[in-house]
C-alpha cells in the first residue's frame, strides 16, 4: 500500500510504500496524485520512501510504474528515493542517467536530509 507523507510544499508529493505495492494502488493513489500535482503546478516533485515494511511490488505495480513514469516524463522537477533496498538503489541509479531532472538516492536513516532536498527552493 501507498501512504502519503506530510511535506512542507504543496508542489512536493511524499509517499512511502508499506507492505506490497499493487496496481491497485497506483492507479488510485499515485496516478491522480501525480496528475494532480501536474495539472496544479506545471512541474512537481516527487519522494518515494521504501522502507524496512516495503515487500515488494506487484508485477502490474511495476508496470504502472514504469508507464506513468515515461508519460510524466517531463512532468517532474526532481525525485528522492528513500530506500536501503540493494535493487531497488542499483536501478535507480542505472536510470538516473536517462533522467531529464535530479533524482536523488537517500539511506533510510538520511530520511529528514531527503525531505530536506525535495523541498528546497
Amino acid at each position: 500500500m501507498l501512504q502519503p507523507i506530510e511535506v512542507p510544499r504543496d508542489n512536493v508529493l511524499a509517499f512511502k510504500a508499506v507492505g506490497k505495492v499493487t496496481g491497485e494502488d497506483y492507479e488510485k493513489i499515485l496516478m491522480p496524485a501525480v496528475e494532480g500535482a501536474i495539472k496544479a503546478h506545471g512541474k512537481t516533485r516527487f519522494l518515494y520512501e521504501l522502507g524496512p515494511e516495503f515487500e515488494g511490488f506487484t508485477t502490474r505495480a511495476l508496470l504502472d510504474d514504469a508507464k506513468e513514469g515515461f508519460r510524466h516524463l517531463h512532468g517532474f522537477e526532481r525525485i528522492a528515493v528513500v530506500s536501503d533496498i540493494k535493487w531497488l538503489v542499483d536501478g535507480v541509479k542505472l536510470f538516473e542517467f536517462a533522467i531529464p531532472y535530479p533524482v536523488k538516492v537517500f539511506p533510510t536513516a538520511e530520511r529528514e536530509a531527503a525531505l530536506t532536498w525535495i523541498a528546497e527552493d
